[in-house]
């Protein structure tokens, strides 16, 4: 009876929300100074966002009608069921918030440095080898985004009380 499963709603939810917020985009206020209106790269990330979902939409109505659920994976029963069942995004919101209040003391680099790592390893494993490359990852993609904020921006990050200047 239903032609149309939750993806397509949730795609066409997130046109509307893209096309909103780029309208309201237009609302943010443009200084005297600088070269870039300030609305450039959120109308830039929202313009990206509208053809992610757009694909998403086309996708969803390529893929049809969604199954009858099965009984595969029964809901979590219980507090216990419930944190194993959303342990991955517990453990991410959980990781970010302790980021967010290490900010002030640590700085965006090492913090963020802590913050990647300490994700990786906690979703990806915690052995010998994987550590390596969760460390290599973290510091080539961290260093490399505040290089680039740093010094090809000129954009003043964050830097903590016990490693000041970092």
């Amino acid at each position: 009876m239903d032609r149309l499963n939750r993806d397509v709603y949730l795609a066409v939810f997130l046109l509307f929300f893209c096309g909103f917020m780029f309208w309201a985009s237009f609302d943010i206020r443009v200084p005297d100074y600088g070269v870039l209106a300030p609305s450039t790269w959120p109308q830039i990330i929202l313009a990206v966002l509208s053809l992610l979902s757009l694909i998403y939409l086309v996708q969803s109505l390529r893929a049809g009608p969604a199954a009858p659920e099965s009984d595969g994976e029964a809901a979590p029963k219980g507090i216990g069921g419930y944190l194993r069942y959303w342990r991955n995004p517990i453990i991410c919101f959980a990781l970010f918030a302790a980021y967010l209040a290490l900010l002030p003391i640590l700085g965006m680099l090492a913090d963020g440095i802590l913050f990647v790592f300490v994700l990786l390893c906690a979703l990806g494993g915690w052995s010998p080898r994987m550590m390596l490359i969760h460390a290599a990852i973290a510091i080539i993609a961290v260093a490399g985004m505040w290089c680039v904020f740093t010094f090809g921006l000129n954009v003043l990050l964050p830097t903590g009380i016990l490693i000041p200047g970092l």
